[in-house]
């Protein structure tokens, strides 16, 4: 009867590390802003920040108030830098082009819930399988499309973004409620 039970005991905690595991792989809230092993500590004040990978190299990205600051780590080659725009100022342009495709004010409420989960609206996160910048492109090479500087130009991004998301999804709701479903877009 011991013997039993400890096989039970032992299937059981086999059991409860795989599930662990599995949330941890397929948390759809896991994206690059999200995850742990992305925050570094700066040795300069002791500020907490997130480093993100990129081409060459990876970006470390501090929050000081309302402000991103970037520092760029390559590895020689050309990679994006410069400041990253306030969330409010990317915001507010996604606004006008949410106006301007006639979607109601709860498809920007949408949009604003899409992109705080996939890159907390910052022009230079990137994800380890490779999405890049606000709308998470994958590559974030498509995003030229859109504009020459689409590495660092949250308007860039933005303007690619919602048309994505336009032909894709119909809508910012269309798109976020895919993302709630399945976990991305």
């Amino acid at each position: 009867m011991r013997t039993r039970r400890r096989s039970v005991l032992s299937l059981l905690a086999v059991l409860v590390c795989a599930a662990i595991a599995l949330v941890s792989v397929t948390d759809p809230y896991a994206g690059a802003t999200a995850a742990s092993f992305y925050r570094q500590p700066v040795l300069a004040k002791q500020r907490a920040v997130q480093r993100f990978a990129i081409d060459g190299g990876y970006v470390l990205v501090a929050v000081k108030r309302d402000r991103f600051t970037t520092e760029v780590v390559t590895d020689g080659s050309a990679t994006p830098s410069g400041p990253v725009a306030p969330a409010s100022t990317a915001q507010a342009y996604a606004a006008g082009l949410v106006a301007s495709h006639g979607w109601a004010g709860s498809e920007f409420g949408c949009l604003v819930n899409l992109w705080n989960r996939e890159s907390g609206w910052n022009a230079h996160a990137a994800n380890p399988s490779g999405a890049y910048g606000i709308p998470q492109a994958l590559p974030g090479s498509k995003m030229g499309a859109a504009g020459g500087d689409w590495q660092n130009d949250y308007k860039v991004q933005i303007r690619w973004g919602v048309g994505y998301i336009a032909g894709r999804y119909g809508s910012p709701c269309g798109a976020w409620a895919h993302s709630e479903a399945v976990g991305s877009y």
